[in-house]
């Protein structure tokens, strides 16, 4: 089905995003201008009582420091706060925590919590494991700074949208696998999780005909995945989480996707195996929406998606 054909599919008031974005393309040779579209623009204020601090933290061993941005609320804490790593979107290629700061200074007013949002190292430059390496880094520096941030290290969760969403999912099982820092909750926002999902045609009309495309999604596997050949079975699980072969003892988790989505289908088939696994799951499917569609903050879809994703953000963080 065409894009012109799938059309009919998305929400009204989404279809004037497709028309300001265009043609969906990245590839190698698009990937440095995307990179500056995707960079926030200067001047970005607003008047909530939440500050903003910028750190450089140890990364793993032989790794370099790590840029993390600190989103707190500016009320003195009466007691620990509830907290979240943040790890955001851009196909393991593109992205930086600074565009996401606008709705992560919501996030810490309307929940009193604290954010550390990471700007890990990006693919091709920096493939698998390099930037879950990163991820790692920060967990373990937001826990040993607990004092510090005044959080609660008992409540700490973990956050993220598209790869940002994979690499989250799998920060949540490194750490399991290293006897690491327990997440308190994992919220998954149209996660990238299966790298085999490039090898095959999705069943559901005008899923990945917007926004992100299956040949975005295969360029952004191949630059994650390195010399590891997409769709080979050394592919490790860490890298695509949907490959675990267990997803037990895993945290209370949170999955959104838009019903003509590309990842629609990985991401319901890993809510099913975590409600197998005996893990708690909401999952949210939110008619007419593609993929990113939270970039029309406007649209009714995009207010429910807000509204869904803190309140389970807020009942796990109780």
């Amino acid at each position: 089905m065409s894009h012109t054909d799938s059309r009919h599919l998305v929400d009204p008031e989404l279809r004037s995003l497709l028309e300001r974005f265009g043609p969906a393309e990245l590839d190698a040779s698009s990937l440095a201008a995307t990179r500056v579209r995707h960079m926030p623009p200067p001047g970005m204020r607003d008047d909530l009582p939440v500050t903003t601090t910028e750190h450089y933290i140890p990364g793993m061993p032989d790794d370099p420091a790590v840029r993390v941005l600190v989103i707190a609320p500016n009320a003195p804490a009466t007691k620990p706060r509830p907290a979240m790593v943040h790890i955001h979107g851009g196909g393991f290629v593109v992205g930086t925590p600074d565009a996401f700061v606008p709705t992560l200074r919501h996030w810490a007013t309307q929940l009193g919590c604290v954010i550390v949002s990471t700007d890990y190292r990006l693919a091709p430059e920096n493939p698998f494991p390099a930037p879950l390496e990163d991820c790692y880094a920060t967990l373990l520096w937001t826990v040993a700074q607990a004092e510090m941030l005044m959080i609660d290290p008992s409540r700490i969760g973990v956050v993220g949208e598209s790869a940002g969403g994979g690499l989250a999912a799998a920060l949540a099982l490194l750490t399991r696998q290293r006897g690491g820092p327990a997440l308190a909750f994992q919220s998954l926002q149209y996660p990238m999780l299966d790298d085999r999902t490039v090898l095959t045609h999705p069943d559901i009309p005008g899923a990945g005909a917007f926004l992100w495309t299956a040949e975005m999604n295969r360029f952004g596997w191949e630059s994650y995945l390195g010399a590891t050949a997409v769709g080979a079975a050394g592919v490790s699980p860490f890298a695509a989480p949907a490959r675990a072969s267990s997803l037990a003892d895993l945290p209370p988790t949170y999955i959104g996707v838009g019903s003509i989505d590309l990842f629609l289908e990985e991401d319901i088939a890993f809510a099913r195996r975590l409600m197998q696994a005996g893990v708690p799951v909401e999952l949210q499917v939110f008619p007419g929406a593609f993929h990113a569609f939270e970039w029309e903050p406007r649209a009714g879809v995009t207010v429910r998606s807000g509204i869904r994703r803190v309140d389970a953000m807020r009942r796990a963080m109780a």
